[in-house]
C-alpha cells in the first residue's frame, strides 16, 4: 500500500527534471540567437571562445535530479559578460604592448638582452664518461661567445666545485677542437689540440685558482674556412670518481659581412631621436643591430634596434629613440650608447649569421636634451590600426550580444 505513493513522487521528480532541462535548452537557443544577429568579422590571431557551461551535460540528460541549476538567462549572462571582459582585455593588452615600435622599446621588458657581451655560465653536475653524475662534483664552465666570425676568438673556462661550492681538485687530461659532422657538413679538417691550463696564460685570469683556460681562434687554428659548428671536447680527472667528460661549441663563419667606422651622428626628427651609425657594408644582406641605450645616472632605459635590408658600401645603420619612450622613462640626459652588437641574417641556412664586429662599453654620448623636444604620441602603422580595428569590432559585437540578452523577457 505505501509502494503507490513512491511511484508517484519518482514521476513528479522526472517530469521536473524534464522541465529544467527543455527550459535550459530554450535558453541556450535563445542565446543563440541573439548572437547570430551580430556581424560575422575577422579576428587578427585564433581566440578561443567560452562555450555554454553545462551545455554538454543538459544534452545527454546527465543532470541529477536533486541539483540544483542556474536559470538560462542567468547563464547566458554570465557567459556574455565574460565574453565583453575577455574582449575588452584583448583589446587593452594589445594597445598597451604596442605603444612603441618593435625597434624602440623599454629595456624591462627585455632584461635578458642587456648584457650581450657577457660570458656564457653554466653550472652542472660533473658526468663520468659514461654520463653518469659524480657525487659531490660540480662542473662550471664558461665562453665569452658562442657565435664567432672571421679573425674572432673565444676564450673558455672549465671549474670544479663541491656541493659546498669550494674548488676541487681538477686536471685536464685532454682537449681538442673539431668540425661537428652532418650531411651539409661533412669533416674537412682533423681534430686540433687545445691548451687549457692555470698558469695565467692564453686568457688565463689568475694563475692557480683552479680555473682552466683556454682560447681558440679557429681563423689560425685550422678552421679558417669552417662553416658551421665547431666542438671542443674536454677529457677532465677529478679527485673523486674518476674521468669527467665535457664539451664547448661555437659556430663559426669566416666572413665579416660589416665594420663599424665608429662615426655616430644625432637628428632630431618629428619628436624622436635618430642616432647613425657609419658602418662599411661588404655583404648585402639583413642586417640586425641592438644597443643598449643608458641615461646620465648609468640607468639602461631602452633598447635600440634595426632590422632591415642594407645595400653594400658605405651606410648608416639608424637606431631611434622613439618620443613617447623617452617622454615615458624621462632619461637623464645625455644618454650613452652601449654594447653593440650587429649581425646579417642570412634565411633558411645554418649557420644563419655572421658576426659583426663587437662594439661594447660606451659608442656614444648623446648632445642634451629636454624631454619637451619629444613626442607623446603613441607609435601608429597600418598594421597596429588594423589589428586595433578588428578588437574594437570584437568588444563591439560582445557588448551588443549583451545588450540583446539583457533586453530579451525571461521565460515563464
Amino acid at each position: 500500500m505505501k509502494q503507490a505513493p513512491q511511484r508517484d513522487t519518482r514521476k513528479a521528480r522526472k517530469s521536473k527534471v524534464t522541465a529544467v532541462v527543455a527550459i535550459a535548452l530554450l535558453g541556450v537557443a535563445l542565446l543563440w540567437a541573439a548572437m547570430g544577429d551580430g556581424k560575422a568579422h575577422s579576428e587578427p590571431s585564433s581566440v578561443a571562445k567560452p562555450q555554454a557551461p553545462g551545455l554538454n551535460a543538459m544534452m545527454a540528460g546527465h543532470v541529477d535530479a536533486g541539483q540544483t541549476m542556474a536559470s538560462p538567462a542567468h547563464s547566458a549572462r554570465q557567459l556574455l559578460v565574460a565574453q565583453v571582459t575577455e574582449a575588452r582585455q584583448r583589446l587593452s593588452s594589445y594597445r598597451a604592448a604596442t605603444i612603441y615600435p618593435p625597434e624602440s622599446q623599454p629595456m624591462a621588458a627585455h632584461g635578458d638582452m642587456l648584457k650581450p657581451f657577457d660570458p656564457v655560465v653554466e653550472d652542472h653536475a660533473a658526468l663520468s664518461a659514461q654520463g653518469v653524475p659524480i657525487s659531490g662534483r660540480h662542473l662550471r664552465t664558461s665562453q665569452d661567445r658562442v657565435y664567432v666570425s672571421g679573425s674572432d676568438s673565444v676564450l673558455f673556462t672549465v671549474a670544479m666545485h663541491d656541493d659546498q661550492n669550494r674548488k676541487a681538485p681538477l686536471r685536464v687530461i685532454r682537449a681538442t677542437a673539431h668540425e661537428v659532422q652532418d650531411a651539409a657538413h661533412p669533416q674537412t679538417v682533423l681534430p686540433v689540440a687545445v691548451q687549457f691550463d692555470d698558469r695565467g696564460n692564453h686568457g688565463d685570469a689568475l694563475a692557480g685558482d683552479g680555473v682552466f683556460s683556454a682560447r681558440l681562434q679557429p681563423a689560425t687554428q685550422s678552421f679558417a674556412a669552417t662553416q658551421g659548428t665547431i666542438r671542443v671536447d674536454l677529457d677532465l680527472q677529478s679527485d673523486v670518481g674518476g674521468p669527467v667528460h665535457a664539451f664547448f661549441d661555437i659556430v663559426y663563419m669566416p666572413n665579416v659581412p660589416a665594420i663599424w667606422s665608429g662615426q655616430v651622428r644625432e637628428v632630431m626628427d618629428k619628436g624622436s631621436l635618430d642616432f647613425y651609425l657609419r658602418a662599411d657594408i661588404k655583404e648585402a644582406g639583413r642586417y640586425i643591430v641592438t644597443a643598449r641605450a643608458y641615461d646620465a645616472t648609468g640607468k639602461p632605459f631602452a633598447m635600440l634596434s634595426f632590422n632591415d635590408e642594407v645595400p653594400a658600401g658605405a651606410r648608416d645603420i639608424r637606431l631611434t629613440l622613439f618620443g613617447k619612450l623617452a617622454r615615458d622613462a624621462r632619461p637623464v640626459f645625455p644618454i650613452t650608447l652601449r654594447d653593440i652588437d650587429g649581425f646579417i641574417l642570412y634565411e633558411s641556412r645554418f649557420p644563419d649569421r655572421a658576426m659583426m664586429p663587437r662594439w661594447p662599453q660606451t659608442a656614444y654620448t648623446s648632445q642634451p636634451h629636454a624631454i619637451s623636444e619629444f613626442a607623446d604620441t603613441e607609435w601608429t602603422s597600418e598594421q597596429r590600426q588594423r589589428y586595433l580595428t578588428e578588437y574594437s569590432k570584437d568588444v563591439q559585437v560582445a557588448e551588443q550580444n549583451l545588450q540583446r540578452v539583457n533586453n530579451t523577457p525571461s521565460q515563464p
